[in-house]
C-alpha cells in the first residue's frame, strides 16, 4: 500500500473551524460524536448537523452513535444527515438490512473493540453486512460501555490478522499519534487511520500535533 494513500478520519469534531483545519491538511473524514456514555468529544445532534453540512464531498462524515437498533439508528440520522454513520456498539445482523433499505446511500461503518481472539471472529461476521470495519481500544462488556475514545493501544496482531481475514475497508483507531501511526500503518497496512486524542491538547485540535501527524502517515 502507498503511503499517500492512507485514508485519515480526524475524530471528535467539535465545530466548523476543527472541521476545516482537519480538511486543509488532509483529512479524508472527520468524526461528529453524538451522546456516548463515556469517552471524550460528545456534541449535540443540531451542531452535528450544521458541521456536517458545512463539509464538501468527497470528504465523509461520520455520524458516531451508540444507539443499537435499526429504528433508532435511522431516526438518529434524520437528525443529523451526515453521509456515513459509525456504530460504536453492536446490533442485530437482521438491522444492517433494515438500514440499508431506508437510507441506501449511506455507508456503515461497524466499529470492533479489540479485545481477544473473539473480536477477530465477530469481525469477520460483521464484514459481511457493513461497509467497513473501523478496529478500536474500547470495552463494551464493562458496567458503563466504554464504545471508543480510550487513547489506548490494542493488540496489532490481532488487528492485522481482522485486516488479512475480510474483504472491506478496515480503518484502524486506538491511542494512535504521530509517534506511532507509522508503526501501526506498517504492521496492520489498514485502508486508513482514525484519530481523536492523539491530535489534541487540553481537548482541543492541536493544529501542531494534527500535522505532525498527517507528515508521519505520509512517512515525510
Amino acid at each position: 500500500m502507498q503511503d499517500k494513500r492512507v485514508k485519515v478520519k480526524i475524530c471528535c469534531i467539535s465545530s466548523i473551524s476543527e472541521a476545516k483545519m482537519a480538511m486543509h491538511y488532509g483529512a479524508s473524514a472527520i468524526g461528529l460524536v453524538a451522546r456516548m456514555p463515556s469517552g471524550p468529544g460528545p456534541i449535540d445532534d443540531e451542531l452535528i448537523k450544521t458541521i456536517a453540512g458545512t463539509i464538501p464531498p468527497p470528504v465523509a462524515t461520520f455520524l458516531l452513535t451508540c444507539e443499537t437498533s435499526a429504528e433508532q439508528i435511522i431516526s438518529h440520522h434524520k437528525r443529523t444527515f451526515t453521509n456515513t454513520i459509525q456504530l460504536v456498539d453492536a446490533l442485530p445482523v437482521k438491522d444492517y438490512a433494515i438500514i440499508k433499505e431506508a437510507i441506501p446511500a449511506i455507508k456503515l461503518v461497524q466499529v470492533i473493540h479489540v479485545i481477544d481472539e473473539g473480536s477477530v471472529e465477530e469481525a469477520i461476521k460483521i464484514s459481511e453486512y457493513a461497509d467497513t470495519i473501523l478496529l478500536d481500544s474500547g470495552n463494551p462488556k464493562l458496567a458503563i460501555k466504554e464504545l471508543g475514545g480510550t487513547g489506548r493501544v490494542h493488540n496489532w496482531k490481532l488487528s492485522r490478522k481482522i485486516k488479512e481475514s475480510i474483504n472491506i475497508p478496515l480503518f484502524l483507531a486506538g491511542g494512535l499519534n504521530a509517534a506511532n501511526v507509522r508503526q501501526a500503518i506498517d504492521r496492520v497496512e489498514p485502508f486508513g487511520v482514525d484519530v481523536c486524542s492523539g491530535v489534541r491538547t487540553n481537548g482541543q485540535l492541536d493544529e501542531n500535533k494534527l500535522k505532525s501527524f498527517f507528515e508521519a502517515v505520509k512517512n515525510l
